[in-house]
């Protein structure tokens, strides 16, 4: 199977954790995209969805599923979403969609992360994959010194700005040993938005694609 045949193959898995009668919180992003589709077979077996960001939301309410704004939702039973790199230990890199702020706060709301990803997204340590930080404009290059500090070279995504109005800096070069340590600094300097380490949310279960089939991961 070809990557995009994982995907779907994932997306199809996923099924299995969303909890009928109530709502499931959807991520953003290519493996999500076919979660969403595959949602649809069961559109009207659950409440509705609470989307992380403008496109996933246009696709939900194109297949027909209700979209509930997150801050009238007070939990989910789960959150499903893919990574752009996930540890063995649950840890995952995002927002190479330029979702990752508001996707930590739809996760934050799920009492479990399912994490979608295909097998070329598990990795012993993060941060081959750029490290995305959303921030404000203007702390992007105090920023960018912060993490040249730490050995990084941030770049600011072109083109690019997020459904909250704000630009990315894209963090190349970091080994990431320690992704709780770095999230909570990272978190705490002036002008961050979100940065793009999914620690304190990491996934509970992946459900990996592979050449074999769907492999479960629980953390």
């Amino acid at each position: 199977m070809n990557q995009d045949e994982l995907k779907a193959l994932v997306g199809r898995a996923a099924l299995q954790y969303v909890t009928p009668g109530a709502l499931v919180g959807v991520g953003t992003g290519s493996t999500v995209n076919h979660f969403i589709d595959a949602l649809a077979t069961m559109k009207d077996r659950i409440r509705g969805a609470v989307s992380s960001s403008v496109k996933s939301t246009e696709r939900l309410l194109a297949h027909g599923i209700p979209v509930l704004e997150a801050e009238a939702v007070t939990s989910l039973p789960v959150y499903v979403d893919g990574a752009d790199e996930i540890d063995h230990r649950g840890h995952m890199l995002k927002g190479g969609g330029a979702a990752l702020t508001r996707e930590k706060i739809v996760a934050d709301l799920a009492e479990r992360f399912v994490c979608i990803a295909d097998e070329s997204k598990l990795v012993q340590t993060l941060g081959a994959f750029p490290l995305p930080v959303e921030v404000i404009a203007m702390a992007a290059p105090q920023v960018a010194r912060r993490f040249a500090a730490l050995g990084g070279t941030a770049t600011l995504r072109a083109g690019v700005v997020t459904d909250n109005g704000h630009p990315i800096l894209d963090v190349r070069g970091l080994a990431i040993a320690d992704p709780l340590a770095l999230e909570t600094e990272v978190n705490q300097w002036p002008g961050v938005v979100t940065v793009g380490i999914f620690a304190r949310h990491r996934a509970g279960i992946c459900l990996l694609g592979t050449a074999q089939g769907v492999k479960t991961l629980t953390f």
